[in-house]
Protein backbone atom coordinates (compact mmCIF):
# COMPACT_ATOMS: atom_id res chain seq x y z
CA UNK A 1 0.00 0.00 0.00
CA UNK A 2 1.32 3.45 -0.88
CA UNK A 3 0.95 5.03 2.55
CA UNK A 4 4.36 4.07 3.92
CA UNK A 5 7.23 6.56 3.87
CA UNK A 6 7.85 8.30 0.60
CA UNK A 7 10.98 10.30 1.27
CA UNK A 8 9.43 13.69 0.49
CA UNK A 9 12.09 15.24 2.71
CA UNK A 10 14.41 15.03 -0.29
CA UNK A 11 11.94 15.81 -3.09
CA UNK A 12 12.98 18.73 -5.28
CA UNK A 13 10.69 21.06 -7.17
CA UNK A 14 11.28 21.44 -10.87
CA UNK A 15 11.51 25.24 -10.72
CA UNK A 16 14.12 25.50 -7.98
CA UNK A 17 16.77 23.49 -6.20
CA UNK A 18 16.02 22.68 -2.58
CA UNK A 19 18.65 22.83 0.12
CA UNK A 20 22.39 23.24 -0.26
CA UNK A 21 25.19 21.48 -2.09
CA UNK A 22 28.40 19.97 -0.68
CA UNK A 23 29.95 21.96 2.17
CA UNK A 24 33.17 23.74 1.20
CA UNK A 25 36.37 22.58 2.83
CA UNK A 26 37.46 22.65 5.56
CA UNK A 27 34.46 20.93 7.12
CA UNK A 28 33.25 22.10 10.54
CA UNK A 29 34.70 20.15 13.45
CA UNK A 30 31.40 19.47 15.19
CA UNK A 31 29.88 16.08 16.07
CA UNK A 32 26.41 17.33 15.12
CA UNK A 33 27.29 17.37 11.43
CA UNK A 34 26.75 14.35 9.16
CA UNK A 35 29.77 13.57 6.99
CA UNK A 36 27.68 12.25 4.10
CA UNK A 37 25.61 15.42 4.02
CA UNK A 38 28.75 17.54 4.19
CA UNK A 39 30.20 15.64 1.25
CA UNK A 40 27.13 15.34 -0.98
CA UNK A 41 24.91 18.22 0.09
CA UNK A 42 21.76 18.52 2.20
CA UNK A 43 18.52 18.52 0.20
CA UNK A 44 16.22 17.79 3.15
CA UNK A 45 13.24 19.91 4.11
CA UNK A 46 14.84 21.31 7.26
CA UNK A 47 15.45 24.84 8.53
CA UNK A 48 18.72 26.53 7.62
CA UNK A 49 19.99 26.23 11.19
CA UNK A 50 19.93 22.44 10.79
CA UNK A 51 21.71 22.20 7.44
CA UNK A 52 24.20 19.30 7.40
CA UNK A 53 23.18 18.18 10.90
CA UNK A 54 22.51 14.48 11.43
CA UNK A 55 18.93 13.37 12.09
CA UNK A 56 19.87 12.37 15.65
CA UNK A 57 21.44 15.77 16.36
CA UNK A 58 18.33 17.60 15.15
CA UNK A 59 16.02 15.51 17.36
CA UNK A 60 18.32 16.06 20.35
CA UNK A 61 18.25 19.81 19.81
CA UNK A 62 14.46 19.89 19.38
CA UNK A 63 14.11 17.92 22.61
CA UNK A 64 15.75 20.77 24.54
CA UNK A 65 12.90 23.15 23.65
CA UNK A 66 9.76 21.11 23.00
CA UNK A 67 6.51 22.79 23.95
CA UNK A 68 4.54 21.17 26.76
CA UNK A 69 1.54 20.09 24.69
CA UNK A 70 0.83 16.80 22.95
CA UNK A 71 -1.42 16.02 20.00
CA UNK A 72 -3.58 12.90 19.70
CA UNK A 73 -5.50 11.84 16.59
CA UNK A 74 -8.18 9.18 16.50
CA UNK A 75 -7.49 6.71 13.67
CA UNK A 76 -10.44 4.33 13.50
CA UNK A 77 -11.01 4.63 9.74
CA UNK A 78 -7.46 5.23 8.47
CA UNK A 79 -7.84 9.02 8.27
CA UNK A 80 -5.77 10.54 5.46
CA UNK A 81 -5.41 13.84 7.36
CA UNK A 82 -3.15 12.47 10.09
CA UNK A 83 0.01 13.29 8.15
CA UNK A 84 -0.99 16.96 8.00
CA UNK A 85 -1.62 17.01 11.75
CA UNK A 86 1.80 15.46 12.40
CA UNK A 87 3.54 17.94 10.11
CA UNK A 88 1.87 20.84 11.95
CA UNK A 89 2.82 19.34 15.32
CA UNK A 90 6.42 19.37 14.11
CA UNK A 91 6.11 23.01 13.01
CA UNK A 92 5.01 23.99 16.52
CA UNK A 93 7.49 21.54 18.13
CA UNK A 94 4.95 19.54 20.13
CA UNK A 95 6.29 17.33 22.89
CA UNK A 96 4.63 14.26 21.38
CA UNK A 97 2.18 12.92 18.81
CA UNK A 98 -0.25 10.09 19.60
CA UNK A 99 -2.12 7.82 17.21
CA UNK A 100 -5.23 6.28 18.78
CA UNK A 101 -6.75 3.21 17.15
CA UNK A 102 -5.19 1.72 14.03
CA UNK A 103 -1.42 1.82 14.21
CA UNK A 104 -0.97 2.21 10.46
CA UNK A 105 -1.48 5.73 9.10
CA UNK A 106 -0.76 7.66 5.91
CA UNK A 107 2.66 9.22 6.39
CA UNK A 108 2.95 11.00 3.06
CA UNK A 109 1.26 14.16 4.31
CA UNK A 110 3.75 14.35 7.18
CA UNK A 111 6.57 14.99 4.68
CA UNK A 112 8.89 12.87 6.87
CA UNK A 113 8.48 15.28 9.81
CA UNK A 114 7.44 12.32 11.99
CA UNK A 115 11.13 11.32 12.00
CA UNK A 116 11.77 14.36 14.19
CA UNK A 117 8.83 13.73 16.55
CA UNK A 118 8.15 11.32 19.39
CA UNK A 119 5.23 9.29 18.04
CA UNK A 120 3.21 7.06 20.39
CA UNK A 121 0.44 4.56 19.67
CA UNK A 122 -2.53 3.71 21.89
CA UNK A 123 -5.09 1.01 21.16
CA UNK A 124 -8.03 3.05 22.47
CA UNK A 125 -9.04 6.24 24.24
CA UNK A 126 -8.77 4.63 27.68
CA UNK A 127 -5.09 3.89 27.04
CA UNK A 128 -4.49 7.47 25.88
CA UNK A 129 -6.24 8.91 28.93
CA UNK A 130 -4.21 6.70 31.26
CA UNK A 131 -0.98 7.83 29.57
CA UNK A 132 -2.06 11.47 29.81
CA UNK A 133 -2.85 11.12 33.52
CA UNK A 134 0.51 9.47 34.20
CA UNK A 135 2.28 12.34 32.43
CA UNK A 136 0.31 15.18 34.07
CA UNK A 137 -1.51 16.23 30.89
CA UNK A 138 -5.05 17.63 30.77
CA UNK A 139 -7.08 16.29 27.86
CA UNK A 140 -8.65 18.97 25.65
CA UNK A 141 -10.90 17.82 22.82
CA UNK A 142 -11.44 19.92 19.70
CA UNK A 143 -14.90 19.71 18.12
CA UNK A 144 -18.13 21.61 17.50
CA UNK A 145 -20.68 20.43 20.02
CA UNK A 146 -23.13 21.82 22.59
CA UNK A 147 -21.25 23.19 25.59
CA UNK A 148 -17.93 23.53 23.78
CA UNK A 149 -15.78 26.47 24.87
CA UNK A 150 -14.69 28.84 22.08
CA UNK A 151 -10.96 28.34 21.70
CA UNK A 152 -10.63 32.05 20.95
CA UNK A 153 -11.49 32.85 24.59
CA UNK A 154 -10.46 29.61 26.34
CA UNK A 155 -7.57 29.38 28.78
CA UNK A 156 -5.64 26.30 27.71
CA UNK A 157 -3.70 24.22 30.25
CA UNK A 158 0.08 24.58 30.21
CA UNK A 159 0.33 20.81 29.84
CA UNK A 160 -2.30 19.90 27.28
CA UNK A 161 -3.17 16.72 25.41
CA UNK A 162 -5.15 17.94 22.38
CA UNK A 163 -7.42 15.24 20.96
CA UNK A 164 -8.76 15.41 17.42
CA UNK A 165 -11.36 13.11 15.90
CA UNK A 166 -11.81 11.60 12.47
CA UNK A 167 -12.53 13.80 9.48
CA UNK A 168 -16.34 13.77 9.20
CA UNK A 169 -17.62 12.17 12.42
CA UNK A 170 -15.36 14.23 14.66
CA UNK A 171 -14.46 13.23 18.20
CA UNK A 172 -15.76 9.90 19.39
CA UNK A 173 -18.18 9.88 22.32
CA UNK A 174 -15.46 8.24 24.43
CA UNK A 175 -13.00 11.04 23.65
CA UNK A 176 -15.56 13.73 24.44
CA UNK A 177 -16.44 12.11 27.76
CA UNK A 178 -12.76 11.80 28.72
CA UNK A 179 -11.92 15.44 27.92
CA UNK A 180 -11.66 17.93 30.76
CA UNK A 181 -12.72 20.57 28.23
CA UNK A 182 -13.91 20.54 24.61
CA UNK A 183 -13.09 23.61 22.54
CA UNK A 184 -14.76 24.77 19.35
CA UNK A 185 -13.31 26.93 16.57
CA UNK A 186 -15.41 29.84 15.34
CA UNK A 187 -16.55 29.57 11.72
CA UNK A 188 -18.32 32.07 9.52
CA UNK A 189 -19.13 30.26 6.27
CA UNK A 190 -21.73 27.76 5.13
CA UNK A 191 -20.12 24.47 6.14
CA UNK A 192 -20.48 23.04 9.62
CA UNK A 193 -16.88 21.93 10.12
CA UNK A 194 -13.34 22.50 8.90
CA UNK A 195 -10.66 20.01 7.91
CA UNK A 196 -9.13 18.33 10.96
CA UNK A 197 -5.63 19.25 9.79
CA UNK A 198 -6.62 22.92 9.70
CA UNK A 199 -8.36 22.65 13.09
CA UNK A 200 -5.23 21.11 14.60
CA UNK A 201 -3.10 23.99 13.37
CA UNK A 202 -5.49 26.57 14.82
CA UNK A 203 -5.59 24.80 18.20
CA UNK A 204 -1.83 24.44 18.43
CA UNK A 205 -1.31 28.07 17.48
CA UNK A 206 -3.80 29.14 20.15
CA UNK A 207 -1.66 27.29 22.71
CA UNK A 208 1.50 28.92 21.34
CA UNK A 209 -0.01 32.40 21.56
CA UNK A 210 -0.96 31.83 25.20
CA UNK A 211 2.08 30.01 26.51
CA UNK A 212 5.12 30.55 24.28
CA UNK A 213 7.20 33.59 23.44
CA UNK A 214 7.83 34.13 19.71
CA UNK A 215 11.21 32.90 18.43
CA UNK A 216 13.96 35.49 18.25
CA UNK A 217 14.61 36.93 14.82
Amino acid sequence: MADDHVDDEFVEREDREVGVGPHPLPWPDDARFDRELLEHGDRRNVGDEYRYWSHEAIVTDLDTRRHSFHVAIENWQHDLNIGTVVRTANAFNAEGVHIVGKKRWNRRGAMVTDKYMHVHHHEDIDALIAWSFENDLQVVGIDIMPGAVPIETASLPKRTMFVFGQEGPGLSEEACAASSMVCSIAQFGSTRSINVGVAAGIAMHAWIREHSAPPSA
